[in-house]
């Protein structure tokens, strides 16, 4: 088994995991939506800003794909041993669709929020797995071979509590598979998500 399929098997099993906790406290819940989910977020994107995975070689960014829309439900943090011992961090599905035609794609992770002292500022970080209806191999001219149709997802993000229930957050995203297909073309978006907690 390579890491990517260890990545998807991990995420499988802790969903499997906490699917009947978050079933019972939702059979006894006056407000089960708000007991559940932590946060919805909707965003805009540059499409495949680079091919890197961290985001620090802005200089080479490309800003001209102005095109894509991102869709995040970020759960409640289970009340599990095993969240706390990894820094409590909440589980997200989303999606990031390009409206170009580009690549799209559908992913779900586990999302750490860290403040920044005593303000309203925070940093964040994602780690997961994504599935794309990209090219894997032989891609045109203007297109990506990203190899693996399961890839790697990676986010990296700095954002602000607006107010009670507002957030937004810049992010760097990112997906690609390590080098474990024969094809490893990296997609990199860049954008602002506004979030609504619950």
């Amino acid at each position: 088994m390579n890491c990517l399929h260890a990545s998807v098997l991990a995420v499988a099993l802790t969903t499997a995991a906490i699917a009947p906790s978050v079933a019972q406290d939702l059979m006894y819940s006056p407000n089960p939506i708000a007991d559940v989910v932590s946060e919805l977020r909707i965003g805009g994107h540059i499409h495949d800003v680079h091919y890197a995975m961290l985001p620090f070689m802005v200089n080479e960014w490309e800003y001209d794909n102005i095109g894509d829309i991102s869709f995040d439900v970020l759960f409640r943090t289970p009340d599990l041993d095993a969240f706390r011992w990894i820094g409590s961090p909440r589980p997200e599905i989303g999606a990031t669709i390009s409206l170009n035609g580009y690549e799209s794609l559908a992913h779900l992770g586990l999302t750490w929020q860290l403040p920044v002292f005593d303000t309203p500022i925070y940093l964040e970080g994602t780690f997961g797995a994504a599935i794309h209806n990209g090219y894997l191999t032989n891609a045109p001219v203007g297109y990506s071979s990203f190899g693996c149709r399961v890839n790697f997802y990676e986010r990296f993000g700095i954002g602000a509590h607006v107010s009670d229930n507002v957030t937004a957050t810049l992010t760097y995203e990112h997906t690609s598979n390590a080098g474990l297909c024969s094809d490893n073309a990296g997609l990199s978006n860049v954008g602002l998500r506004v979030g609504w907690k619950f």
